[in-house]
């Protein structure tokens, strides 16, 4: 939606929305997950203003919700990206067309934005997977020890304690095979 958006503006506003898309990817990959450890932190932004307003502490870190969130933020340049790109190519007088031989906004979303926007759903896919699936800072960092992934579970074979350079190999083409 932020893409489709984005690409129904004025040009001068889809260049200020890009640059705030963007804008984050400036900034170093672990300083952006080290920021929103201080804002879930349990003395972070969020906790203390919630405590200032008389509410109790939230557990905002070690959970999958934090790595989730940590993954969004650090990967959702990527799906965007393409997503605009091929969504300014697509002629507005085809969305006026359908719009004109009576389809809803709806309607139009799924039969014509999204099937012209198929080549850049499927580069956002690419861009936004293979990093993901293989990270293990954020998970690391933002989910404490009670979220584990595929990527964890190699960087531990490499650099952990159990040091089983086999595993760690096998397990890492194993993930190239099925990515």
């Amino acid at each position: 939606p932020l893409a489709f958006t984005m690409s129904r503006c004025s040009k001068l506003t889809q260049r200020f929305l890009l640059l705030l898309v963007m804008l984050p990817m400036w900034m170093n990959f672990l300083l952006r997950t080290y920021a929103w450890m201080t804002i879930l932190d349990n003395s972070g932004i969020i906790n203390t203003f919630l405590q200032n307003m008389g509410f109790p502490r939230v557990q905002l870190m070690n959970n999958r919700g934090a790595v989730i969130l940590g993954m969004v933020y650090n990967y959702l340049p990527f799906m965007i990206t393409p997503l605009y790109s091929i969504m300014t190519k697509i002629d507005k007088s085809l969305i006026e067309a359908a719009q004109d031989l009576g389809c809803n906004p709806i309607k139009v979303i799924f039969k014509i934005v999204l099937p012209l926007s198929f080549p850049g759903i499927l580069t956002g896919i690419t861009m936004t997977f293979v990093p993901a699936v293989s990270t293990f800072v954020i998970s690391g960092l933002l989910g404490g020890s009670n979220c584990f992934l595929i990527g964890d579970l190699i960087q531990q074979q490499f650099l952990g304690n159990e040091y089983n350079l086999n595993y760690g190999a096998a397990t890492s083409l194993m993930l190239i095979i099925v990515v």
